[in-house]
This record gives structure tokens, sequence and C-alpha cells, in this order.
């Protein structure tokens, strides 16, 4: 696989995030479903927004890693959350976990009216390999 980070600007980098990503001669693709915070019960988390997001970055790696891939290789991560304020409060956790796995990747945060039961975020990924 090639992967070439497309940046225009430097202004995104302090934001955890590139402006495109394209990937050559990829082995697989690998389009996983939102992650959010739900025990291996199914049980829907009642834990504030960094307690949750938490839990949802430790699914979706369990996810990632149960396929064979790795978090290194995300190129495509989109956050949904109830509240952007509250996501925000946290994403020193968010930006701990990129740099962790030297992740880079195209992003977009949408603040919803909802999500599942009571859950506040909830992070879909596209990884190649």
């Amino acid at each position: 696989m090639e992967k070439q980070i497309i940046n225009p600007w430097k202004w995104q980098d302090e934001r955890s995030y590139a402006q495109a990503i394209e990937v050559k001669k990829p082995e697989g693709t690998l389009y996983v479903s939102g992650q959010t915070a739900i025990n291996n019960d199914g049980k829907s988390s009642t834990g504030d927004m960094k307690f949750q997001l938490i839990e949802s970055i430790k699914n979706l790696e369990t996810v990632i890693e149960k396929a064979g891939y790795e978090c290194k290789n995300i190129v495509r991560l989109n956050i949904y959350t109830t509240s952007s304020d509250e996501f925000f409060s946290c994403f020193d956790v968010f930006q701990n976990w990129i740099t962790k796995h030297n992740i880079k990747q195209a992003s977009t945060l949408l603040e919803v009216k909802s999500l599942f039961e009571t859950l506040k975020v909830e992070l879909e990924v596209t990884v190649v390999k």
C-alpha cells in the first residue's frame, strides 16, 4: 500500500487530521461501522463524554485488530457526537490516541440530535492495508 497525505495548509495539524489521504495499491479495505460505548453484553453506557470516548476507542481498536488491520492505517474517521462542546472538552483523549498510533486521517465531525439510547459519541472509520 502507498499512502499520501495531502495538506495544502498547516492549521489542520493541531486539530489531528488531514485534508485528504490518497491510497494506492491497497491489499484490503475495512469499512468499520460506528463504534460506541456499548459493553460486551450490548448495554449502552450512561457515562460522561470522556468515559464514552475512551470506551468507543477501545471498541474500535478491538474490531480493527480482530480484522487483522492496524489503527495506524485508518484513512477516514467520522465522529458523531450529541455535543461538540462536550467532545472538545476531552479532545486531548482523542488527540493522544491519534498520536499513539500515528494516525493520519481525513475526518468529519458531526453534531447530531441523538445517538442510540444513552450514547454521546460514535466513531466510524475506514482502514486500509
